[in-house]
Order: C-alpha cells, then structure tokens, then sequence
C-alpha cells in the first residue's frame, strides 16, 4: 500500500507544503476555496492523516461534542435528528474534526457536561434538542467552550435555526387558499421551535381573518403517533370540527391517519391534514402528506461550519443566527373544502 504524504498533495494542486499543512491543520490563515481544493485532492489521492501526530504538534485534538438528547428518547433513531446529525459529522470531518457524544458519564462515575467537556479535551460543542433551561446545559452555554445551537437562542452564542414561524405562515396560507378557514393545529410540547411554530399559525390566521379557536389548538408529543391520535380524535368529536388538521411533525400523522380512518373518514375528501419536517414518511403515507420539508443535512452541516470557524475564530466568532428556510411539499393530503362539502 502506498502511504500518501502532504507532499504528494501539495505537487497535484500546485500549492506550497506548508499551505496545504495548514489547510489541513485548519488553521484560519488559507481560504475557504484553497481549503475546499487541498481537502478534496486529499481525498481522492487517499490521504490518511496521522491524528496522534497532528495533535501533537499542533496541542489541539480536533474534537468536537455533540449534546443531544430528545424527550421521546429515540437517540441516533430520530427521524429527523439523524439527518441533522449526519450533517454535522460529514461537515466536520470534512475539515479535519472528529465528533463525539457527550453526556454526565465518566466510565463509573456522574460529571457534569462541561466537566465531560473539559476531561475530553472537546474543542467546542453543537447543541440539539435538549432542555435548554437544564442548569448544566446553562452552565455550559455560558463557558469558555465555543458553542452553536441548533433551533434555540442562547445568549452570545452561535445558532442555526429552521425558519419556523414563516414556514407555518405558508402551510397556513396554502391550506387557506385551498379554501379551508377551520383550521386546526395540533402542535407540540413547548419549546422555542413550538412557540415559534404557534406565532406563525396564529398571526397567518389573524391577517386572513380566520378566528383563532381554543378548541382547535391541542398539544401532543413531538414524533408521537398515540398522542396525536389522542388529540386528532379530541377535534373530530366536535361538533363543529376543523376540516384541515395540522399536525406537529410526519411521524405523528399516521396517529392523525388512524384516528380519521376509525372515524369513517377520508382524507382528503372529508377533512385534510399536513404534517412538518419532510422525512421520509410523507413519501411513503397514502394519500401523500402535504408537509414543510426541512433542509436537515444543511441545518446540521451549517452548524459545523459555524462550529468550526468559531473554534478557529476565537477573539471574533460569529454570533448571528443562520436560518435555513423549509420548503412546503404539496401533496395530495389537503384538498380543496368544497370536497369536503360535497361528500358530508
């Protein structure tokens, strides 16, 4: 097997042996397009970096800690996390950094996460889906560990954020033009991607003046299909039931799906729904969910990348949140209301 060295990159792109040592060091001084250059003649010349050897040389480790822990507890199983996090791990090692999960254990014993943090020499942290008023989540937003967030503000940090509130303001104005004005919204536990979610809904009902109804806001768990069939079968008992149902995420919608089957109903003929996120779900629901489909692998790899040039960018990191628009899928779950009218 031939071993390829930084020499060997450095004859193919042209380029000095100490820029591509840098380029490959991560070190801020060489641009992004040179970098983008070295790291991908690297790859497909099949260069193999020495870790042990970098670290030393450099006194850095090129770690970078993951915290994340959702309330349903699915892990590396969540169907939209996963993406996310895949992101972030092909983003960061794309430029040189290892990923590592971070928790309050240390082989036998509890430690705190910034602890954790510091004993594995992390040299920054993204942050998703946790509870963000968790003290020790608190303790390390507010340390000296760079840190970027994803779908939450903490202060004088570093976030990526899916543009929930006009995301939810075009779901709505869709469903509207399809000619629905009952429209309900089953949303999820509270959090700052919730309260955003439920502004969007809100105000987008308000300037269509649409009346907001108590009655037809109703909380489920995120990724939860009981809960929403518990809060679906809630609206279809009313007497005067929505005839458009949004819902809090793909997963939980086939909840809603078997709560309106049981009823004797048909979507979208006697009442519509829409879900969010845009996995892969709503491809393989019938009919096929209208939905807001997140960009999950970009959200994740902007978050490394704002990770990354943080760390490296200690005295002037950059604090202003990234927003990544969704894209609304229409499919076949809303229809037009007078369907619904004519088929009751």
């Amino acid at each position: 097997m031939i071993m390829i060295t930084i020499r060997d990159i450095s004859r193919k792109c042209g380029l000095s042996v100490s820029t591509v040592s840098k380029a490959l060091n991560g070190y801020s001084d060489v641009s992004e397009k040179t970098r983008n250059l070295i790291i991908e003649t690297a790859r497909e010349l099949g260069y193999i970096p020495n870790a042990h050897a970098r670290a030393l040389k450099t006194n850095r480790t090129y770690n970078i800690g993951i915290l994340f822990v959702d309330d349903q507890n699915n892990g590396l199983t969540h169907q939209f996390f996963s993406h996310v996090l895949n992101g972030i791990k092909s983003e960061a090692e794309n430029n040189g950094y290892n990923i590592t999960f971070i928790n309050r254990r240390w082989g036998a014993q509890t430690i705190t996460l910034l602890q954790n943090c510091k004993f594995r020499r992390i040299e920054g942290v993204c942050i998703a889906c946790v509870e963000p008023d968790d003290p020790e989540v608190q303790q390390l937003a507010a340390s000296d560990v760079p840190v970027v967030s994803i779908d939450h503000i903490f202060k004088d940090r570093g976030c990526v954020l899916s543009d929930n509130r006009n995301d939810m303001a075009e779901l709505v104005r869709y469903v509207h033009s399809m000619g629905h004005k009952k429209i309900a919204y089953i949303h999820g536990t509270d959090s700052y991607v919730t309260r955003q979610r439920i502004k969007g809904y809100v105000e987008t009902m308000k300037e269509l003046g649409l009346e907001v109804r108590g009655e037809y806001m109703l909380e489920s768990l995120y990724t939860n299909p009981l809960t929403t069939r518990i809060a679906t079968e809630k609206l279809l008992q009313l007497e005067d039931r929505p005839t458009c149902i949004l819902l809090p995420d793909d997963v939980s919608a086939y909840g809603a799906v078997e709560a309106i089957r049981e009823a004797g109903l048909r979507i979208p003929y006697d009442i519509s729904i829409a879900g969010y996120d845009g996995v892969l779900f709503d491809r393989l629901m019938s009919p096929r969910l209208t939905t807001v489909r997140q960009d999950a692998d970009r959200i994740g790899r902007e978050a490394a990348k704002l990770l990354i040039y943080n760390i490296e960018n200690a005295s002037q990191p950059r604090m202003e949140p990234v927003v990544i628009k969704g894209e609304l899928v229409i499919a076949e779950s809303v229809g037009p209301v007078l369907k619904q009218l004519v088929s009751c």
